[in-house]
């Protein structure tokens, strides 16, 4: 990982899209394509838009990236979820748990700009 850029939700949201990555091939060597695809796009894009709501228009405009963010995780976690449930699929756990900080900054974060407008 890069040097932390003291942002905690996109230091996290970063580590958290290079773990998917990594799970993403060991989904592959499963020949596990449709589900790892689907992960890849959802668990990279919930840091992409962190990222981008760093550079915001408006606070309209920041919560609204984070709660894209928020909806990107969801998905997330009902692939791991499907992974977790379904046999003959490796699962990670710690994605899981990774995911739910992730999910609770967010919701802080949104909640917090929704209090300052």
């Amino acid at each position: 990982m890069p040097i932390s850029s003291g942002n905690i939700i996109l230091d996290k949201s970063f580590a958290f899209a290079l773990a998917i990555i990594n799970y993403c091939e060991i989904l592959e060597q499963y020949k596990k394509f449709v589900i790892s695809r689907q992960l890849l796009k959802s668990g990279t894009s919930i840091g992409a838009n962190i990222n981008e709501a760093q550079n915001s228009e408006s606070r309209a405009d920041f919560i609204h990236k984070f709660k894209i963010a928020a909806k990107e995780a969801e998905e997330t976690k009902y692939w791991l979820l499907l992974c977790l449930e379904a046999p003959n699929y490796p699962i990670d756990e710690t994605l899981l748990d990774d995911l739910s900080d992730i999910l609770k900054l967010i919701n802080r974060i949104i909640h917090s700009a929704k209090k300052a407008m």
